[in-house]
Protein backbone atom coordinates (compact mmCIF):
# COMPACT_ATOMS: atom_id res chain seq x y z
CA UNK A 1 0.00 0.00 0.00
CA UNK A 2 2.72 2.40 0.84
CA UNK A 3 4.19 1.47 -2.34
CA UNK A 4 1.31 2.15 -4.24
CA UNK A 5 1.06 5.55 -2.82
CA UNK A 6 4.51 6.47 -3.43
CA UNK A 7 4.41 5.53 -7.34
CA UNK A 8 0.92 7.68 -7.31
CA UNK A 9 3.08 10.72 -5.93
CA UNK A 10 5.61 10.48 -8.64
CA UNK A 11 2.95 10.23 -10.91
CA UNK A 12 1.04 13.05 -10.24
CA UNK A 13 4.14 15.37 -9.97
CA UNK A 14 5.00 14.28 -13.28
CA UNK A 15 2.12 14.48 -15.02
CA UNK A 16 1.29 17.70 -12.82
CA UNK A 17 0.49 20.95 -15.46
CA UNK A 18 1.51 24.09 -14.07
CA UNK A 19 0.72 26.25 -16.50
CA UNK A 20 -2.58 27.33 -15.02
CA UNK A 21 -4.11 27.80 -18.68
CA UNK A 22 -3.28 24.68 -19.91
CA UNK A 23 -5.15 23.34 -17.05
CA UNK A 24 -8.33 25.09 -17.58
CA UNK A 25 -7.78 23.72 -21.22
CA UNK A 26 -7.90 20.19 -20.22
CA UNK A 27 -10.71 20.89 -18.13
CA UNK A 28 -12.58 22.59 -20.86
CA UNK A 29 -12.09 19.60 -23.04
CA UNK A 30 -13.07 17.17 -20.36
CA UNK A 31 -16.21 18.90 -19.35
CA UNK A 32 -17.38 19.46 -23.21
CA UNK A 33 -16.38 15.82 -23.70
CA UNK A 34 -18.45 14.55 -21.12
CA UNK A 35 -21.57 17.06 -22.41
CA UNK A 36 -21.25 15.46 -26.04
CA UNK A 37 -20.63 11.84 -25.11
CA UNK A 38 -24.40 11.83 -23.04
CA UNK A 39 -25.77 14.16 -25.15
CA UNK A 40 -25.16 12.50 -28.28
CA UNK A 41 -25.28 8.57 -26.88
CA UNK A 42 -29.01 10.10 -26.13
CA UNK A 43 -29.75 10.67 -29.30
CA UNK A 44 -27.90 7.36 -30.91
CA UNK A 45 -30.36 5.38 -28.37
CA UNK A 46 -32.81 7.56 -29.72
CA UNK A 47 -32.14 6.94 -33.87
CA UNK A 48 -30.79 3.40 -33.77
CA UNK A 49 -33.76 2.01 -31.65
CA UNK A 50 -36.59 3.57 -34.00
CA UNK A 51 -37.75 5.49 -31.25
CA UNK A 52 -38.26 2.60 -29.38
CA UNK A 53 -35.31 3.53 -26.53
CA UNK A 54 -35.99 7.15 -26.05
CA UNK A 55 -37.67 10.23 -27.35
CA UNK A 56 -37.86 13.69 -27.71
CA UNK A 57 -37.81 14.49 -23.75
CA UNK A 58 -35.09 11.71 -23.15
CA UNK A 59 -32.72 13.53 -25.20
CA UNK A 60 -33.49 16.99 -23.71
CA UNK A 61 -32.36 15.82 -20.42
CA UNK A 62 -29.70 14.23 -21.31
CA UNK A 63 -28.65 17.26 -22.71
CA UNK A 64 -29.33 19.22 -19.44
CA UNK A 65 -28.18 16.49 -16.89
CA UNK A 66 -24.88 16.15 -19.30
CA UNK A 67 -24.18 20.06 -19.11
CA UNK A 68 -24.82 20.09 -15.30
CA UNK A 69 -22.04 17.32 -15.02
CA UNK A 70 -19.92 18.55 -17.15
CA UNK A 71 -19.62 22.05 -15.41
CA UNK A 72 -19.28 20.20 -12.31
CA UNK A 73 -16.17 18.42 -13.34
CA UNK A 74 -14.63 21.15 -14.78
CA UNK A 75 -16.11 24.09 -13.20
CA UNK A 76 -13.66 24.52 -9.92
CA UNK A 77 -10.75 24.58 -12.43
CA UNK A 78 -12.09 26.59 -15.66
CA UNK A 79 -15.10 28.11 -14.72
CA UNK A 80 -17.12 25.19 -16.55
CA UNK A 81 -17.91 27.16 -19.66
CA UNK A 82 -18.23 24.09 -22.05
CA UNK A 83 -19.39 26.63 -25.00
CA UNK A 84 -17.62 29.27 -26.35
CA UNK A 85 -20.55 31.51 -26.58
CA UNK A 86 -20.28 31.62 -22.94
CA UNK A 87 -16.08 32.53 -22.89
CA UNK A 88 -17.37 34.88 -25.44
CA UNK A 89 -19.50 36.61 -23.40
CA UNK A 90 -17.75 36.74 -20.18
CA UNK A 91 -14.52 38.30 -22.70
CA UNK A 92 -17.15 41.23 -23.71
CA UNK A 93 -17.66 41.88 -19.97
CA UNK A 94 -14.37 41.80 -19.10
CA UNK A 95 -14.81 39.03 -16.69
CA UNK A 96 -12.39 37.23 -18.72
CA UNK A 97 -9.11 38.03 -20.86
CA UNK A 98 -9.61 37.71 -24.43
CA UNK A 99 -6.52 35.08 -24.72
CA UNK A 100 -8.51 32.87 -22.72
CA UNK A 101 -11.04 32.59 -25.84
CA UNK A 102 -9.04 31.04 -28.47
CA UNK A 103 -7.68 28.47 -26.08
CA UNK A 104 -11.02 27.84 -24.70
CA UNK A 105 -12.56 27.54 -28.25
CA UNK A 106 -10.26 24.87 -29.50
CA UNK A 107 -10.41 22.70 -26.10
CA UNK A 108 -13.82 22.62 -26.64
CA UNK A 109 -13.85 21.36 -30.16
CA UNK A 110 -11.64 18.85 -29.39
CA UNK A 111 -13.64 17.81 -26.49
CA UNK A 112 -16.97 17.41 -28.27
CA UNK A 113 -14.84 15.71 -31.12
CA UNK A 114 -13.52 13.28 -28.63
CA UNK A 115 -16.90 12.94 -26.94
CA UNK A 116 -18.51 11.82 -30.46
CA UNK A 117 -15.79 9.19 -31.08
CA UNK A 118 -16.76 7.70 -27.82
CA UNK A 119 -20.34 7.39 -29.08
CA UNK A 120 -19.52 6.27 -32.89
CA UNK A 121 -17.00 3.69 -31.22
CA UNK A 122 -19.98 2.60 -29.12
CA UNK A 123 -22.71 2.33 -31.13
CA UNK A 124 -20.84 1.84 -34.35
CA UNK A 125 -22.13 -1.77 -35.50
CA UNK A 126 -26.11 -0.35 -34.66
CA UNK A 127 -24.16 2.82 -36.99
CA UNK A 128 -24.17 0.61 -39.89
CA UNK A 129 -27.30 -1.82 -39.53
CA UNK A 130 -29.37 1.59 -39.26
CA UNK A 131 -27.79 2.44 -42.78
CA UNK A 132 -27.66 -0.67 -44.04
CA UNK A 133 -24.01 -0.51 -44.85
CA UNK A 134 -23.83 3.00 -45.62
CA UNK A 135 -23.00 6.50 -43.43
CA UNK A 136 -25.86 8.55 -44.85
CA UNK A 137 -25.77 12.57 -43.82
CA UNK A 138 -29.63 13.26 -45.04
CA UNK A 139 -32.43 11.29 -45.85
CA UNK A 140 -33.31 8.23 -44.84
CA UNK A 141 -31.67 6.00 -42.20
CA UNK A 142 -29.14 9.06 -41.95
CA UNK A 143 -27.09 8.91 -38.73
CA UNK A 144 -24.94 11.74 -39.11
CA UNK A 145 -27.41 14.20 -37.12
CA UNK A 146 -26.41 11.88 -34.45
CA UNK A 147 -23.72 13.85 -33.95
CA UNK A 148 -23.74 17.13 -35.42
CA UNK A 149 -26.98 19.37 -35.90
CA UNK A 150 -29.13 19.22 -38.77
CA UNK A 151 -31.95 21.28 -39.86
CA UNK A 152 -35.71 20.03 -39.88
CA UNK A 153 -37.37 20.02 -43.51
CA UNK A 154 -39.35 22.93 -43.08
CA UNK A 155 -35.96 24.92 -42.05
CA UNK A 156 -34.96 28.06 -44.29
CA UNK A 157 -31.24 28.98 -43.67
CA UNK A 158 -32.69 32.33 -42.31
CA UNK A 159 -35.08 31.17 -40.08
CA UNK A 160 -32.61 28.71 -39.01
CA UNK A 161 -30.25 31.50 -38.06
CA UNK A 162 -32.77 33.38 -36.56
CA UNK A 163 -33.45 30.36 -34.08
CA UNK A 164 -29.80 29.85 -33.33
CA UNK A 165 -29.30 33.70 -32.60
CA UNK A 166 -32.68 33.62 -30.24
CA UNK A 167 -31.74 30.04 -28.48
CA UNK A 168 -28.23 31.20 -27.57
CA UNK A 169 -29.27 34.96 -26.52
CA UNK A 170 -31.76 33.46 -24.08
CA UNK A 171 -28.50 30.85 -22.99
CA UNK A 172 -26.35 33.53 -22.17
CA UNK A 173 -28.96 35.49 -20.61
CA UNK A 174 -29.98 33.04 -18.16
CA UNK A 175 -26.24 32.02 -17.41
CA UNK A 176 -25.06 35.68 -17.14
CA UNK A 177 -28.15 35.64 -14.13
CA UNK A 178 -27.08 32.69 -12.35
CA UNK A 179 -23.10 34.59 -12.46
CA UNK A 180 -24.44 37.69 -11.56
CA UNK A 181 -23.10 38.42 -7.82
CA UNK A 182 -25.40 41.18 -7.19
CA UNK A 183 -28.44 39.89 -9.03
CA UNK A 184 -29.99 36.53 -6.65
CA UNK A 185 -26.85 35.22 -6.74
CA UNK A 186 -26.71 31.17 -7.03
CA UNK A 187 -25.97 29.25 -3.48
CA UNK A 188 -22.27 27.76 -4.38
CA UNK A 189 -22.72 24.23 -5.70
CA UNK A 190 -25.66 24.48 -7.14
CA UNK A 191 -24.57 26.91 -10.51
CA UNK A 192 -24.07 23.36 -12.65
CA UNK A 193 -27.63 22.52 -11.83
CA UNK A 194 -29.16 25.46 -12.53
CA UNK A 195 -27.26 25.86 -16.11
CA UNK A 196 -28.24 22.29 -16.74
CA UNK A 197 -31.80 23.24 -16.03
CA UNK A 198 -31.67 26.61 -18.90
CA UNK A 199 -30.27 23.70 -21.16
CA UNK A 200 -33.38 21.32 -20.59
CA UNK A 201 -35.73 24.10 -20.91
CA UNK A 202 -34.02 25.71 -24.20
CA UNK A 203 -34.24 22.39 -25.83
CA UNK A 204 -37.65 21.64 -24.94
CA UNK A 205 -39.00 24.72 -26.34
CA UNK A 206 -36.56 25.75 -28.82
CA UNK A 207 -35.39 22.09 -30.15
CA UNK A 208 -37.78 21.63 -32.79
CA UNK A 209 -35.96 23.32 -35.61
CA UNK A 210 -32.60 22.38 -35.64
CA UNK A 211 -32.10 20.36 -32.52
CA UNK A 212 -30.90 24.11 -30.75
CA UNK A 213 -26.78 23.49 -30.80
CA UNK A 214 -26.52 27.07 -29.18
CA UNK A 215 -22.68 26.15 -28.83
CA UNK A 216 -20.31 26.35 -31.96
CA UNK A 217 -17.94 23.89 -30.40
CA UNK A 218 -20.59 20.95 -29.40
CA UNK A 219 -21.43 21.33 -33.27
CA UNK A 220 -18.29 21.30 -35.21
CA UNK A 221 -16.17 18.95 -33.37
CA UNK A 222 -18.62 16.31 -34.32
CA UNK A 223 -18.92 17.55 -37.38
CA UNK A 224 -15.37 17.46 -38.17
CA UNK A 225 -15.16 14.18 -36.51
CA UNK A 226 -17.82 12.85 -39.12
CA UNK A 227 -16.30 14.38 -41.88
CA UNK A 228 -13.57 11.86 -41.26
CA UNK A 229 -14.49 9.01 -39.81
CA UNK A 230 -16.24 8.34 -43.15
CA UNK A 231 -19.71 10.55 -43.73
CA UNK A 232 -17.33 12.57 -46.20
CA UNK A 233 -17.18 16.51 -46.65
CA UNK A 234 -21.13 16.29 -47.03
CA UNK A 235 -21.24 17.03 -43.54
CA UNK A 236 -20.40 20.55 -44.13
CA UNK A 237 -22.03 21.05 -47.76
CA UNK A 238 -25.95 19.48 -46.91
CA UNK A 239 -28.55 21.68 -46.54
CA UNK A 240 -27.07 24.53 -48.23
CA UNK A 241 -24.29 24.52 -46.07
CA UNK A 242 -26.57 24.08 -42.72
CA UNK A 243 -22.95 23.93 -41.25
CA UNK A 244 -22.24 27.76 -40.97
CA UNK A 245 -25.46 28.40 -38.74
CA UNK A 246 -24.87 26.65 -35.97
CA UNK A 247 -21.12 27.83 -35.66
CA UNK A 248 -21.66 31.43 -36.39
CA UNK A 249 -25.34 32.54 -35.24
CA UNK A 250 -24.83 31.55 -31.42
CA UNK A 251 -21.94 34.14 -31.63
CA UNK A 252 -24.56 36.99 -32.60
CA UNK A 253 -26.85 35.54 -29.60
CA UNK A 254 -23.90 35.55 -27.12
CA UNK A 255 -23.27 39.74 -28.25
CA UNK A 256 -27.48 40.26 -28.31
CA UNK A 257 -27.37 38.01 -24.56
CA UNK A 258 -24.98 40.37 -23.35
CA UNK A 259 -26.70 43.46 -24.48
CA UNK A 260 -29.93 42.57 -23.22
CA UNK A 261 -29.17 41.14 -20.21
CA UNK A 262 -26.91 44.40 -19.23
CA UNK A 263 -29.35 47.13 -20.23
CA UNK A 264 -32.21 45.45 -19.19
CA UNK A 265 -30.64 43.94 -15.40
CA UNK A 266 -27.18 44.02 -15.27
CA UNK A 267 -26.12 47.78 -15.25
CA UNK A 268 -28.85 48.46 -12.80
CA UNK A 269 -28.08 46.05 -10.37
CA UNK A 270 -24.58 46.58 -10.49
CA UNK A 271 -24.87 50.91 -10.41
CA UNK A 272 -26.87 50.61 -7.52
CA UNK A 273 -24.61 48.50 -5.65
CA UNK A 274 -21.76 50.80 -7.16
CA UNK A 275 -24.09 53.61 -5.29
CA UNK A 276 -24.13 51.93 -2.30
CA UNK A 277 -20.63 51.80 -1.84
CA UNK A 278 -20.08 55.40 -3.03
CA UNK A 279 -21.89 56.31 -0.55
CA UNK A 280 -20.71 54.48 2.47
CA UNK A 281 -17.08 55.74 1.15
CA UNK A 282 -18.65 59.64 1.47
CA UNK A 283 -20.11 58.41 4.42
CA UNK A 284 -16.47 57.60 5.70
CA UNK A 285 -14.68 60.21 4.37
CA UNK A 286 -16.93 62.76 6.07
CA UNK A 287 -16.39 61.32 9.30
CA UNK A 288 -12.51 61.21 8.55
CA UNK A 289 -13.37 65.18 8.01
CA UNK A 290 -15.44 66.40 11.35
CA UNK A 291 -12.86 64.19 13.46
CA UNK A 292 -9.91 66.09 12.08
CA UNK A 293 -11.37 69.47 12.54
CA UNK A 294 -12.65 68.07 16.00
CA UNK A 295 -8.83 67.95 17.06
CA UNK A 296 -7.72 70.78 15.53
CA UNK A 297 -10.65 72.86 17.80
CA UNK A 298 -9.67 71.02 20.95
CA UNK A 299 -5.85 71.76 19.80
Amino acid sequence: MGRQKVLLEKMSRTLQVRNMLMRQALAECLGTLILVMFGCGAVAQLVLSGGSHGMFLTVNFAFGFAAMLGILVCGQVSGGHINPTVTFALCLLGREPWRKFPVYFLAQTLGAFLGSGIIFGMYIDAIWDFGHGSLIVVGDNATAGIFATYPSKHLTLLNGFFDQIIGTTALIVCILAIVDPYNNPIPRGLEAFTVGFVVLVIGQSMGFNSGYAVNPARDLGPRIFTAIAGWGSEVFSANSYWSFVPIFAPFIGAVFGVMVYQLMVGCHVEGEERDKREAVEREQTDRLKLTAVSEKETA
